[in-house]
């Protein structure tokens, strides 16, 4: 789930939620296991192929595959790095380039067999391959040999992936890499069977190491996964596995879900809406107190932001980015994004909910800007007379009238904003470019995993700049670099953290971004869920201990 922008596509079914005013769980459980939750989706299909997934830790491939490790949420609290199949969080040598996993005893596939560490390693291995494309791969340019390695079909065996028996798994990273133990809780790190794997179809009925397995698997109307008798509770501290059937009911449209959860019956009852409320949706359900009382509001978390292309014309100057910061208007961005139930201003790029996250405000403009401020920076700028920026948007009625309250803001000082809206995949095309083609960019970004190595390095590290990447600013600092290097490499999570707070810090300095809101979302459950919480992190509800009332 990376960027919103996308994943608010993308995610109108993987939507993204937090935790908030609702984050106390409906029911701290149910009388008894069993009953059939439904998960209402607007997705059209369900890939469960763990090395095409960028599915979070929580949620829907977690019900059927574990990894290495897993997230622990709760609410209230900050997400932790726990064990899943392996006994520990991972056992560092080497200054933090090997890591060492133990398998716990017991595990076991749906057929019954044992789940090796042979398997992790082909899972992994088969991530690297052209035919398994879209997943997570943070790991693929960690492990040593990963950047030229094409994955088990054509390219043989990744040898920094040791397996020296069945219970033990080693891997040897390129450098020191402190967040480790996250990245192998990601899809990737799932045991895939060597033997049962087809990657044209693997995706449809995957073999399972969670407490679900696939019954059916149809495109378009629904996926239905029901129990997997060999997995046992006893090496699951994360997974409660309550329903005795979970299904996801594919295709369905919003407004229709919202109502159906409104009136809680039939199917609603015992059912949620996998994708997060509009205004309007939010709207009646407030004015409905049954169905207020069902809903669950996150806190302030993912992160719109507004990017200037700082290797481009005027924007190269401080000041005239600094005159930005000034001169947006961050309470008519959130008026076109919702009001206040959508979110809060931002001032940071570290998003709320990450451990070692500190606040502060470089530039305090107020509510609506400081245009004077804006206009007393620009008039110590050289050659910004008659200045026209070219602002680059997604083509779609919310982010047009997001990046049009932008646009005023801007104008207040003397700029020009001349808008570029564009399709979704032109959009993301343009924004990742080598030359960015644009002044402005309006973007939005989730973190992969709650540590603010995924906040700052993907979207700031100078190496992240074009090919596709996430550095849509263009911005260059090699003070910046080497403390995303020396944060990247250090295993003590506290002084990583201060590093990372730092690296923050100093790009805001730089004013590469104007940080324009933090996330709210809210999504609306039946009646009958129970134990329904949205955790600090990640923006979305636990699927892994929602209840059933009996």
């Amino acid at each position: 789930m990376r960027n919103l922008t996308k994943a608010g596509a993308v995610a109108a079914a993987v939507a993204i939620l937090l935790a908030g005013c609702s984050s106390t769980p409906a029911s701290s459980s149910s009388d008894s296991k069993g009953g059939t939750l439904t998960i209402l989706t607007p997705a059209t299909q369900i890939n469960l192929d763990p090395a095409k997934s960028q599915n979070l830790a929580t949620t829907t491939l977690s019900l059927l595959e574990r990894r290495l490790t897993t997230w622990e949420v709760k609410p209230g609290q900050a997400a932790k790095v726990v064990p899943d199949l392996a006994t520990n969080t991972g056992t560092q040598s080497d200054g933090g380039k090997t890591w060492t996993y133990t398998l716990k005893d017991g595990l076991k596939f749906q057929d019954g067999t044992a789940i090796t560490s042979q398997d992790i390693k082909y899972g992994v291995e088969r991530s690297f391959s052209d035919q398994l494309t879209g997943g997570l791969g943070y790991h693929k340019s960690l492990l040593v040999g990963g950047a030229d390695y094409k994955g088990p079909y054509t390219g043989g065996d990744l040898a920094s992936i040791e397996t020296p028996n069945a219970k033990t798994i080693v891997f040897h990273l390129n450098a020191s890499y402190g967040d480790w133990p996250w990245i192998v809780s990601m899809p990737a790190f799932t045991p895939v069977p060597k033997a049962k794997d087809n990657p044209a179809t693997y995706g449809n009925t995957p073999v399972a190491s969670g407490p679900y397995q696939v019954k059916s698997n149809n495109d378009g109307t629904a996926l239905t996964l029901v129990r997997n008798k060999y997995w046992s509770a006893k090496t699951d501290s994360v997974r409660t596995a309550d329903p005795d059937t979970i299904v996801f009911k594919e295709s369905q449209n919003q407004s229709t879900t919202v109502q159906s959860l409104i009136s809680d019956t039939g199917e609603a009852k015992s059912g949620f809406g996998a994708q997060f409320l509009g205004a309007a949706e939010l709207a009646q359900v407030k004015n409905n107190p049954s169905a207020k009382a069902r809903l669950a509001t996150s806190q302030a978390g993912p992160i719109s932001y507004l990017a200037m292309n700082t290797q481009r014309g005027a924007l190269k100057q401080l000041s005239v980015r600094q005159s930005l910061e000034y001169s947006v208007d961050k309470k008519a961005f959130l008026i076109a994004s919702g009001g206040a139930d959508a979110g809060i201003p931002a001032t940071t790029m570290i998003t709320p909910g990450i451990a070692g996250r500190k606040q502060f405000n470089l530039y305090p403009a107020g509510a609506d800007g400081d245009v004077a401020k804006a206009k007393e920076l620009l008039a110590t700028s050289t050659g910004v007379s008659n200045l026209n920026l070219t602002f680059l948007v997604q083509n779609d009625s919310s982010s047009l009238a997001q990046a049009q309250a932008i646009q005023q803001g801007i104008e207040r000082s003397g700029i020009k904003v001349t808008l570029k809206p564009e399709d979704q995949n032109s959009f993301y095309t343009d924004a990742s470019a080598n030359a960015g083609d644009f002044d402005l960019v309006l973007f939005s970004w989730q973190p992969d995993f709650p540590s603010a190595n995924s906040n700052i390095q993907p979207l700031f590290a100078s190496s992240q700049i074009g090919n596709g990447a996430y550095n849509v600013s263009h911005y260059s600092n090699p003070a910046v670099d080497a403390l995303i290097d020396q944060a990247t490499a250090e295993t003590d999570q506290s002084k990583a953290q201060d590093l990372w707070a730092q690296a923050d810090k100093k790009i805001m300095e730089d004013a590469p971004v104007v940080p324009l809101s933090y996330a709210k979302q809210s999504f609306l459950r039946g009646s009958n869920v129970q134990n329904f919480f949205i955790p600090s992190f990640p923006a979305y509800p636990d699927y892994m201990t929602v209840t059933l009332g009996k």
